[in-house]
């Protein structure tokens, strides 16, 4: 086994670690901010909830819904990294994620959070996924800008 079969491998498993235990999952009853994400070519379906505070913190965040591994995988790792960064933090962080699953230059990335996000790389090579994966960021984004429902399509 290749040290790439090694990481793909590894990658897999945190994927499907996150699809069947997804961090942060739930309703979120303080709530400032609220969307909802459809993608009606698979039938990926998210909401995701922030609490932003008073100094622009995501203070908390959850998620909710139904949808391939990749979907809820991309969800639960969203909402763990976003939780506690400012709303600057998670615009960086979503911008270097799309350019990262799209298989283009994500050096807007720190080291770490690049690293963290690396485990969704692999999608780039399937365009359809592609969709899957930037749902739930899309639909954060979508709750920031004032709670419209984000398609991917």
């Amino acid at each position: 086994m290749t040290i790439d079969d090694s990481l793909r491998e590894l990658y897999q498993e945190v994927i499907l670690d996150h699809s069947r235990h997804p961090r942060h999952f739930g309703p979120l009853e303080h709530a400032t901010h609220n969307g909802e994400g459809y993608n009606p070519l698979c039938g990926d379906r998210v909401k995701v909830h922030l609490a932003v505070d008073g100094e622009g913190r995501i203070a908390d965040i959850k998620f909710e819904g139904r949808g391939c591994a990749i979907s809820q995988a991309s969800a639960s790792l969203m909402t763990d990294m976003l939780a506690g960064r400012t709303l600057a933090e998670a615009e960086k962080l979503m911008d270097g994620f799309l350019h990262l699953v799209k298989g283009e230059d994500a050096g807007s990335l720190s080291e770490d959070d690049h690293e963290r996000l690396n485990v969704m790389a692999g999608v780039s090579a399937f365009p359809m996924r592609v969709k899957c994966a930037t749902l739930a960021w899309h639909t954060m984004k979508s709750a920031l800008e004032g709670g419209t429902a984000a398609k991917t399509e």
